[in-house]
């Protein structure tokens, strides 16, 4: 029997389970489901905070039902004939319940024709049909959706210890021992992407309990696992190595290692004005990629500023 995903097994479904970071948006979306009705929602943030999530949770709290619902992954449907067919031919007919939901996940990968589509459908089919986006990258939508016909709702990602909390309580459910120190290996790697860190754990915890990854190398995630083990361990030279090696295997994620460096600013220095330093050295070497031409000299350059 194939065991389920963690990601999924804990999906919350109810308002109490999901975990909102703004007690003011958790309100809101009380608010919403007490009146039985939303407006069209646009929910961003980055990657693996619950913006799929929370519109998971939405559509089963107002209690629509499959056949007043459909779900498209503009990741791979994201041209305009989606709209003309798919879409249109699901928004003309009358809804079974109250009305219809369009659940378009991922809509920063839809086309600019397939969104300039939208706006017409928002309004034609607003008495019986609500549309909910998601996306990453809020500035790939265009004005006339996320300015004027969507309410948008950002996402803003969890503290580190409210997200160590959420993977440890994962853990917990699922009977699998652990020490906090592996598990913050884990979450220094994954942050602020819970999807990304439960994934990692279920992966590394087989055995029932939580391991450092056993083969090195093996993807992008557990090679940022490893190099920060090696710079907690104060093997300076180990982590500048996973993290060359991370970028002459994925050279397009660099900015991700930019990210990481910023999320885990302690890994610098201790202190204050030392975090400030390295805040700079990772601003600068950012602003350098696209001069300097090549990555792994821009990222070798930033790494030894950092650790100098």
């Amino acid at each position: 029997m194939v065991k389920p995903l963690w990601v999924e097994k804990h999906r919350p479904n109810t308002i109490g389970d999901y975990v909102f970071v703004d007690e003011r948006q958790k309100n809101q979306v009380s608010q919403w489901v007490k009146d039985g009705m939303i407006p069209h929602l646009l929910m961003s943030g980055e990657p693996g905070t619950g913006k799929t999530t929370l519109a998971k949770v939405l559509i089963h709290e107002l209690e629509i039902e499959a056949y007043d619902l459909l779900e498209i992954n503009a990741s791979r449907e994201n041209g305009v004939e989606v709209v003309r067919n798919k879409i249109n031919a699901f928004a003309q007919t009358m809804p079974f319940g109250k009305f219809k939901v369009i659940f378009l996940d991922e809509a920063d990968y839809a086309s600019a024709e397939f969104q300039a589509a939208l706006r017409g459908d928002m309004e034609r089919y607003s008495s019986t049909v609500r549309f909910i986006l998601t996306c990453n990258y809020v500035h790939k939508i265009i004005p006339a959706l996320r300015e004027s016909r969507c309410h948008h709702f950002h996402i803003a990602k969890p503290d580190k210890t409210e997200f160590t909390a959420r993977a440890a309580t994962v853990l917990v459910a699922e009977n699998i021992e652990f020490d906090l120190d592996t598990l913050d290996n884990y979450v220094r790697a994954a942050y602020p992407d819970l999807r990304k860190c439960l994934n990692l754990l279920q992966v590394n915890s087989g055995s029932g309990k939580l391991i450092p990854p056993q083969e090195q190398g093996s993807n992008e995630h557990e090679l940022l696992v490893e190099a920060t083990m090696q710079f907690k361990a104060g093997n300076i030279l180990g982590g500048r190595q996973q993290l060359m090696q991370y970028i002459s295997l994925y050279p397009s994620r660099i900015e991700d290692i930019y990210t990481w460096m910023y999320d885990n600013l302690d890994l610098w220095s201790s202190t204050n004005q030392g975090k400030d330093a390295a805040i700079i050295i990772i601003r600068n070497g950012l602003v350098s990629l696209s001069s300097v031409g090549v990555p792994e000299i821009a990222l070798a350059a930033s790494l030894s500023e950092l650790t100098a």
